[in-house]
């Protein structure tokens, strides 16, 4: 009996080794779009109290600007709600209706009007996006001159406008 279980075990043995296991392989692409986009986030831009007779108001702001890899994006601000033109912006005391004139520039020097390149105004075109995670900085400086017409508006403390920020890339 013990030579009938040896050659079985052997005949068993050649079996499991001559046998092979067959493989076949293919592949796939993977693919995505990336959709170039820009985000803006602005501060608000606070005159403080206006005394009239007392002096021009210059305050700054800033609104940042964060796009994906390669974008240039172009920066430019409406007339406000309550202005005219980009030239003559003001803020509306929502009592008396009185306008408080006021406006915005792209240099500490008020010489250059931050608008949407209409009435003489300037809109500001930033340099290259490194990734969407690196923010640009744009600082709006805002200048409510002490003028004969700011100093005839009735006293109020709700005076306001909303500038709408546009981001083109």
């Amino acid at each position: 009996m013990r030579k009938i279980l040896t050659a079985t075990l052997a005949a068993g043995a050649l079996t499991a080794v001559g046998a092979q296991a067959a493989t076949t392989s293919t592949s796939f692409n993977v693919t995505a779009t990336v959709q170039a986009t820009c985000v803006a986030k602005a501060n608000a831009l606070n005159f403080g109290t206006y005394t009239p007779g007392g002096g021009d108001l210059k305050v700054n702001t800033s609104i940042s600007v964060a796009c994906t890899k390669g974008a240039i994006p172009t920066v430019s601000l409406d007339k406000g709600a309550n202005g005219a033109t980009v030239a003559a912006r003001a803020m509306k005391d929502p009592v008396s209706g009185n306008l408080l004139a006021y406006n915005l520039y792209q240099d500490a020097a008020f010489t250059t009007l931050f608008g949407d390149g209409s009435n003489g105004s300037s809109t500001d075109k930033l340099a290259a996006s490194t990734g969407f995670n690196t923010a640009q900085n744009v600082t709006v400086y805002g200048w409510l001159q002490d003028s004969a017409a700011n100093q005839a508006v009735a006293p109020g403390t709700g005076y306001t406008d909303t500038v709408n920020v546009t981001v083109t890339y």
